[in-house]
């Protein structure tokens, strides 16, 4: 029982360390690469605080170094999904009833393990099994986990305090309810941190969970688990499910019990999942709460008035770190013919200056993409534009995937302002650009705003305010995520909070109280301090 009003240490970004020549970090994180790669682990299920370690054992492999077996992991089957569903809710009970505080105090030391003592093993996880260079992991696995962590926390005090009025004689309260049930959380290979926080929020209010993370990226998920642990999470309040995608599906949304799905990933999983469980709506206590961000086709446009060099160095940023492999990756520029010429000429050159090759050489802008299917679906892109008439590959096009999946940084200017380039997602590192001619600027916002279906993040170059202001408006349902003269990428917990609409997600925006209202079912309380004893009220007397 709480005898205080218990304030929460204040939530700041977590600083995101340079990994310079010679630092302490850079030498720490390499000694734990090396050490890392030298072992070959074995990764159970994590069912109900038991590890479980039964079914087929599936190699992990480093994408950068597809012949080498970081470890294996214990593939689960239907009878795993059965347990982890029974295990969330054997834990539900205790788990909602558990303070707030106590609850918070789990993920804020969670916070802490992870930027001390976990840091350089979660960094290396992460680089190791997902080819992500220093930085990326840093930012990512690390920073903006920790940032989850703290604001989430923060957001939940916000959440609890909204009260409602109370008159003379009445007290009125507001509790925020976990949902009744567990909640499905679904988290893809390409952030670390979305997949720690996907099943983070849900628990942290109160929600027992069920995580299934993308198979690419267990070796991290592992670490994470860990990390709960050794924070203190309760045995079943989230569940580490590795099993495949129908399997699960198959029993989850079809109990009586499943609550909520928290998704990341394609939009058409998404869609697909979102039919499902129309179709089983009848079969549940509640109606599920749906949170999804999925894909992107993320724009750049530029005004003659735009910076040359600013916008060229946003374009590559925006489309090729972490080999493009981000929701909020930049796809597609629109450039003014005349500021064309600069402003290629100098893109062209930073991505002939970029090296690529394993993350485990610090040296390396760019990484392997995640694995075959993921090369093989961006290179059939890449020979469409070498193949394409109104198409030209003016940096780039090349790839190997021998040692690893490697593919270089592509540049292709169209001259088809629909062209499938411009339209569709390729999750890879290929920028589109359509080069228009001045005079056409005043189509531009009508022709970005629909040559794709999606709206999760875009951004806007130039000098003059009142195009800014313009593009602003007629840009404001393009984009979840909306950067003036930025890139597109980079949203920072506490900052920008992230997502989109449209066939981009819910646009719930994670690590934000918007996303954590969705994980609450609120209950509305009166308290009559002095009842009345007459049924009658006084327009019934005589006149």
């Amino acid at each position: 029982m709480s005898d205080a009003f218990f304030q929460l240490p204040k939530a700041k970004n977590e600083p995101v360390l340079s990994y310079a020549p010679g630092s302490p970090e850079k030498a720490a994180l390499k000694a734990k690469m090396a050490e890392m790669k030298g072992q070959t682990i074995e990764i159970p299920q994590t069912i109900g605080g038991k590890k479980i370690m039964e079914g087929e054992k599936i190699a992990i492999r480093p994408p950068h170094d597809h012949k080498h077996i970081l470890g294996y992991y214990y593939k689960g089957g239907s009878q795993h999904v059965q347990m982890a569903i029974d295990a969330a809710a054997a834990a539900k009970p205790a788990w909602e009833a558990m303070p707030w505080e106590e609850r918070a105090a789990i993920f804020l030391k969670a916070a802490d393990l992870l930027a001390g003592p976990y840091r350089a093993k979660m960094n290396a996880a992460t680089m190791l099994g997902q080819s992500k260079n220093a930085y990326q992991a840093e930012i990512d696995c690390v920073a903006e986990l920790c940032d989850f962590y703290r604001f989430n926390a923060e957001y939940m005090i916000q959440i609890y305090s909204e009260q409602p009025q109370s008159p003379a004689l009445t007290w009125n309260r507001m509790e925020y309810r976990a949902l009744e049930g567990f909640v499905f959380a679904i988290t893809p290979f390409n952030f670390t941190s979305i997949a720690g926080n996907l099943p983070a929020a849900p628990a942290l209010m109160g929600n027992t969970v069920i995580w299934k993370p993308a198979e690419t990226q267990i070796y991290s998920a592992a670490v994470i688990m860990e990390i709960f642990e050794a924070a203190g999470l309760p045995a079943g309040v989230i569940n580490l499910l590795l099993v495949d995608g129908p399997i699960a599906g198959d029993l989850i949304f079809s109990h009586p019990d499943f609550a909520g799905l928290h998704f990341t990933g394609s939009t058409k999983v998404f869609q697909g999942m979102w039919t499902t469980i129309g179709k089983n709506i009848a079969k549940y206590k509640s109606y599920p709460r749906i949170v999804g961000e999925t894909g992107g086709k993320d724009f750049i446009l530029a005004h003659p008035s735009a910076n040359p060099t600013a916008l060229a160095v946003a374009m590559v940023r925006g489309a090729f770190e972490y080999q493009g492999q981000k929701c909020s990756a930049a796809s597609r520029a629109y450039v003014p013919s005349s500021i064309w010429p600069a402003v290629k000429e100098k893109a062209v050159a930073l991505v002939k200056d970029m090296k690529m090759g394993s993350p485990e050489d610090f040296r390396n802008f760019i990484n392997a993409v995640i694995d075959e299917r993921a090369f093989d679906k961006i290179t059939n892109y890449i020979v469409l534009a070498r193949d394409a008439k109104d198409a030209e590959i003016i940096a780039g096009g090349k790839y190997d995937k021998t040692k690893g999946y490697f593919i270089e940084p592509t540049l292709v200017v169209v001259t088809d302002p629909k062209h499938r380039l411009l339209q569709e997602e390729i999750f890879g590192p290929v920028l589109t650009i359509y080069v228009y001619e001045d005079a056409q600027f005043d189509e531009m916002p009508a022709l970005v705003n629909s040559t794709s279906p999606y709206a999760l993040t875009g951004a806007i170059f130039a000098q003059d305010r009142g195009v800014i202001h313009a593009l602003s408006n007629a840009l404001r349902h393009s984009a979840g995520n909306f950067y003036i003269n930025d890139k597109p990428t980079g949203a920072v917990v506490g900052q920008q909070p992230f997502g989109g609409a449209r066939a981009s997600g819910t646009n719930d925006k994670a690590g934000s109280v918007w996303n954590l209202l969705r994980w609450v079912s609120p209950r509305a309380m009166k308290e009559n301090f002095d009842p009345p004893v007459d049924y009658t009220y006084p327009f019934m007397g005589e006149e």
